[in-house]
């Protein structure tokens, strides 16, 4: 049973997301750190963030509201992620586990927001 937001697999894997770019923003050059680097930072840590307060307000339907509010994070993050590409920042292979992560985060909130749904047309 979940007790807490930290026992959701989805926080855990966002949590993971998070990491993995603070550890990739170190990449981008000097002139991006307070630009990209930190648009980057903030729309990461905004998903884990957003689950865990969605989780704690202990209603469904707020719950889900704060799913959406991260899954529109990630993908802001998936998209400065694809421009860092573009740009040549970063190429496909520094990326690929997080928009790996950031694909299989996705599919956990899609679940667990259908859940919610099929719970609230009961």
């Amino acid at each position: 049973m979940i007790k807490d937001f930290k026992d959701l697999i989805v926080w855990q894997k966002a949590m993971d997301a998070v990491l993995l770019v603070y550890k990739l923003v170190k990449k981008l050059p000097k002139e991006e750190m307070y630009a990209l680097s930190d648009q980057m930072r903030r729309a990461a840590v905004s998903i884990p963030s957003n689950i865990a307060e969605g989780q704690a307000r202990n209603s469904g339907k707020e719950f889900d509201q704060f799913l959406a509010i991260a899954k529109g994070s990630k993908a802001e993050l998936e998209t400065q992620l694809l421009l860092c590409v573009k740009i040549g920042y970063l190429n496909n292979d520094d990326i690929s586990e997080i928009t790996d992560l950031l694909q299989e985060i996705g599919k956990i909130i899609n679940t667990i927001q259908q859940k919610l749904t099929t719970k609230t047309n009961r």
